[in-house]
């Protein structure tokens, strides 16, 4: 019976293994703040044809980071909101218009190398103050990489916030920019139909995620919190820029 809903290109292996990358992804971005969106596109991109993964894994992460955040909507930091969202309506758009791709290994290395520099430097000053840049850039490299939580992720980290302030906001920053990024796909002409199932369910195993990633969040203190955010950071940066290399 699933494998009628399955679409062309996607198996019923392969939909199980994306379910359960859904539910660890949805785990570790609820419990550190970061790291579930990259984990669950390098999952998915062993598994889903490559003209479905963007914008698959957008939705996504739409509805886990829409999640997290309706759980924690007290604790959203509000005010980094509104230019973070104008800067990411400029960068969807203008990453939709491109025509030619960007290296994505350049890419990864790029994001990468920026994010260590971010965790064992000071954040830079300008991020905290310039959240429409960091929206701009990051909706811009969205729509050829995929998870760029990473970048809004030191963006989030330079305001300082409490461990569940963190969780809270970086949610809320990423379900503008992958809310924007589903529609630009959208017009662009993707048929999301023919994975809705396939959707709905990683969705909903990703809310369970977050429910059961929450529980260690409460159990973590604001400094054991940065420090295990800050370990998960370099350790995917570490794992991008490899792969780019790799790649080159």
């Amino acid at each position: 019976m699933i494998v009628e809903w399955l679409p062309d290109g996607l198996s019923l292996g392969a939909f199980w293994a994306v379910l359960a990358g859904s539910f660890v992804a949805s785990f570790i971005t609820a419990a550190f703040g970061i790291g579930g969106g990259a984990l669950l596109l390098a999952l998915m991109a062993s598994l889903v044809p490559p003209a479905a993964l963007i914008p698959v894994h957008g939705v996504v992460q739409l509805g886990s980071n829409a999640g997290r955040m309706v759980l924690m909507l007290r604790a959203v930091y509000w005010p980094a909101l509104p230019l973070f969202a104008v800067g990411s309506v400029i960068g969807a758009g203008l990453g939709g218009a491109v025509v030619v791709e960007l290296p994505p290994q350049f890419v990864q290395i790029g994001i990468g190398l920026f994010v260590i520099y971010a965790v064992w430097a000071r954040p830079p000053a300008w991020l905290g103050r310039w959240p429409g840049i960091t929206g701009a850039v990051s909706s811009f490299l969205t729509m050829f990489f995929g998870a760029t939580g990473l970048f809004v992720a030191s963006f989030t980290k330079s305001l300082t916030l409490p461990r569940h302030g963190h969780v809270a906001t970086h949610a809320a920053l990423m379900t503008v920019q992958h809310c924007l990024k589903v529609v630009v796909f959208g017009l662009l002409g993707f048929a999301y139909g023919a994975w809705l199932w396939v959707i709905v369910a990683m969705i909903a195993v990703g809310v369970i995620g977050t429910l059961a990633g929450g529980l260690i969040l409460n159990r973590l203190s604001d400094r054991h919190f940065r420090g295990a955010l800050d370990a998960l950071l370099v350790l995917i940066s570490l794992r991008l820029i490899w792969n780019g290399i790799a790649g080159l």
